[in-house]
């Protein structure tokens, strides 16, 4: 399948596996990368710049195939090094960069200076539009559905790509609810050039996570995340747990009067007890609701041969035989 995204970033299939903490490490990138689509490694997953350039090497030694890097600007205790984390792409011939979280203006120069073509996550059309305006290459469209942080608006995505289709000029994907070859026919009617996943990725046979993470996400169903840190304008989607119940008791006891402060063991320092240890009841891990359409563990390769067969299949008998 040719699509305005194949074509940028040099791929068979419009499939991006988006960046994950804790996930999006070389095993699942280069796994994503050799089926076809645009693997990405999570780089503030790697504590140091120098750390994200071994994983880059790392990486390469995997697939010959092209993959990226995330690079998520967050407001965080602690500002991580971003132009050293910039650098050590730069270095190690990345080609695609995932951006997230904040605005990447700051930092855009740096990385068209190296040639890389970068993709922004936005949670509403006013956003992706800034992201064109800045020079982004293209956009990853986050519907309300999403995993981790579905910004402030709670626009869903059958509203929200045909709108960034009205007004963006550069190429975006879908992120949000995505899972099969029915999402990517969808996403595709409704203006996207292909899909982004995260929580679907996590379910695979290569993602180096704990067993009982896969699991937790075969067995929730769409009704099994909660939205946390709405108070503070911070919304994430997590799948529920004994640690974000918690969470959600703290909010309603503190209200408008929460603090990040309230709920910080909780959220802080969850991701490696939960994903390399299994300790499914830390706290607040990002899900998204399309857990509920996710039920086995494949390879990244059955996977994504799967979701473009079934798209193909689709496409060809289910649409144009309703045409007559």
């Amino acid at each position: 399948m040719k699509t305005r995204i194949t074509e940028l970033f040099g791929i068979q299939h419009p499939i991006i596996q988006g960046g994950m903490h804790f996930v999006g490490l070389a095993e699942l990138a280069a796994a994503v990368s050799n089926a076809g689509g645009l693997g990405i490694l999570t780089g503030l997953t790697q504590k140091t710049p120098e750390l994200l350039a071994r994983e880059i090497a790392r990486c390469r030694e995997m697939t010959d195939k092209p993959f990226g890097v995330n690079l998520t600007f967050l407001p965080t205790f602690t500002k991580p090094p971003y132009p050293e984390y910039i650098q050590a792409i730069v270095e190690g011939g990345i080609k695609a960069v995932e951006t997230a979280g904040r605005s990447p203006e700051e930092h855009m120069p740096a990385l068209k200076a190296a040639g890389i073509k970068v993709i922004h996550k936005c949670t509403s059309v006013r956003h992706a539009l800034k992201a064109e305006r800045i020079g982004c290459d293209a956009v990853s469209v986050d519907g309300f559905e999403c995993g981790g942080h579905p910004g402030e608006d709670d626009v869903p995505n059958f509203i929200l790509l045909p709108r960034a289709a009205e007004e963006l000029k550069v190429p975006f994907v879908a992120s949000g609810g995505m899972a099969d070859g029915r999402s990517l026919v969808a996403a595709l009617a409704l203006g996207a050039e292909g899909m982004n996943m995260g929580t679907r990725f996590i379910a695979t046979k290569e993602a180096p996570v704990h067993d009982k993470v896969k699991q937790a996400i075969v067995n929730a169903s769409e009704l099994d995340t909660r939205l946390i840190m709405r108070g503070l304008r911070n919304t994430e989607r997590v799948i529920n747990n004994k640690g974000v119940e918690e969470i959600l008791a703290i909010e309603r006891e503190r209200g408008a009067a929460l603090k990040i402060e309230d709920i910080i063991d909780q959220v802080a320092g969850i991701y490696p007890r939960v994903m390399q240890q299994g300790d499914m009841d830390a706290g607040a891990w990002s899900c998204g609701m399309v857990a509920g359409l996710v039920h086995d563990v494949p390879s990244c390769q059955e996977l994504i041969d799967r979701i473009m067969a079934e798209a193909g299949q689709i496409i060809r008998q289910r649409l144009e035989g309703m045409m007559g």
